[in-house]
């Protein structure tokens, strides 16, 4: 029997039914909220492909480079609109831990939630 993990975007649904089956495209986000959390799940597994795959062709860089020292550990949602997400994401980047504060804006295009950019808070590091 396969161990079934839990995904990380916090849902407490496993991975594999929850953001898992739109990192393997068997499955489009039906919201912004949708495709944020699958996002964040995806840098949390290291998925680059769903990260650069929905992010508007407008804005996303050329190429996204892994972060070996930085693991994600956590995921608040603080608010959420049709066409925006705002949450507070853990991580632990060498050994100190810290959190990004980000609100996300989200697009339809071509039928599909695509992510345009950010409205980025400040990180802070715990200790700094």
């Amino acid at each position: 029997m396969r161990l079934q993990r839990e995904c990380p975007c916090g849902s407490s649904e496993t991975y594999d039914a929850c953001c898992g089956r739109l990192h393997r495209q068997a499955a489009q986000a039906g919201t912004a909220l949708e495709l944020m959390r699958s996002r964040y799940a995806a840098y949390a597994v290291g998925d680059l492909d769903h990260i650069f795959r929905t992010w508007h062709p407008r804005t996303r860089p050329d190429d996204l480079e892994p972060d070996p020292s930085l693991t994600w550990t956590g995921l608040k949602i603080l608010g959420a609109g049709e066409d925006w997400v705002e949450f507070v994401a853990s991580y632990d980047r060498g050994g100190r831990a810290g959190q990004r504060h980000e609100r996300s804006v989200f697009e339809r295009r071509g039928g599909r939630w695509v992510y345009v950019g950010e409205d980025v808070g400040e990180d802070v590091t715990a200790g700094a």
